[in-house]
């Protein structure tokens, strides 16, 4: 069956070359986004009821943009003000570049990882000493806290922004061609909302080994995965199967 209408479950992008626009333009296919989920801050007091003080942290360990959002969001509520003195521990350029909307980047003591949190352990390591603060969503992935126990450091998780199911109610009666999921959350939204969900002709593309796994869990056929040494990113693997589909 040919490919007229996907599905994104995440924002749509605001950088313009995306290359989601690409594909629509080259393909002609119409791309909708809606995130499946969406995160909310945990309030100041709830992170007092964790028994977190700020001022016993001299570093703090970013995972991502969100991570970055809530604690400055926190310290802000907190009335706290973050010492220069402390250091970042960020676990990609991404998230790094992303913290110079809180900091003078240039001033602060910042260590940046490559892409994946095992790559940000080695430069953790060479400060055994701080005492690390891990601002994270209740769904963190369990391999950060073995790493980080790994490590024999003094650290503290805490629980600074949950990941919450998005009302997707008004989507009922629209259909697409493909659905595509980038996370298990994302899957718990589709049930969530609707509980009775048949893929039927339905195409799922499905970004990352846990997402798969989520989605044969729910007894649902994976029809575009990535990444693959193909196609390495989503687009690629949406174009690949697009191509080939609308050619038939």
């Amino acid at each position: 069956m040919k490919v007229k209408t996907i599905l994104v479950s995440q924002p749509e992008p605001k950088i313009e070359n995306s290359p989601y626009f690409d594909l629509t333009e080259k393909h002609k296919v119409k791309i909708d986004f809606r995130p499946f989920i969406h995160v909310e801050g945990v309030t100041s007091k709830e992170i007092r009821q964790e028994k977190i003080d700020l001022n016993n942290f001299t570093a703090i360990i970013l995972t991502s943009r969100n991570a970055v959002d809530h604690f400055f969001r926190v310290a802000e509520e907190m009335r706290f003000k973050v010492p220069d003195t402390m250091r970042y521990f960020c676990q990609s350029e991404a998230v790094a570049y992303y913290l110079q909307k809180y900091v003078v980047y240039r001033k602060r003591k910042i260590y940046v990882g490559k892409r994946t949190f095992s790559e940000l352990i080695p430069l953790i390591k060479k400060y055994k000493d701080e005492t690390f603060l891990l601002p994270a969503t209740d769904k963190l992935k369990p391999l950060i806290p073995e790493l980080l126990d790994g490590l024999k450091i003094n650290w503290t998780q805490g629980t600074f922004y949950r990941t919450v199911i998005s009302d997707l109610s008004d989507l009922e009666k629209v259909t697409y061609d493909i659905l595509v999921f980038f996370s298990p959350s994302g899957i718990e939204s589709l049930f969530h909302n609707y509980p009775n969900f048949k893929q039927n002709d339905t195409r799922i593309a499905v970004f990352g080994n846990t997402t798969i796994k989520a989605v044969e869990a729910k007894g649902l056929r994976v029809d575009i995965a990535a990444p693959t040494p193909e196609t390495p990113s989503m687009t690629m693997a949406l174009a690949k199967y697009i191509k080939d589909a609308n050619k038939k």
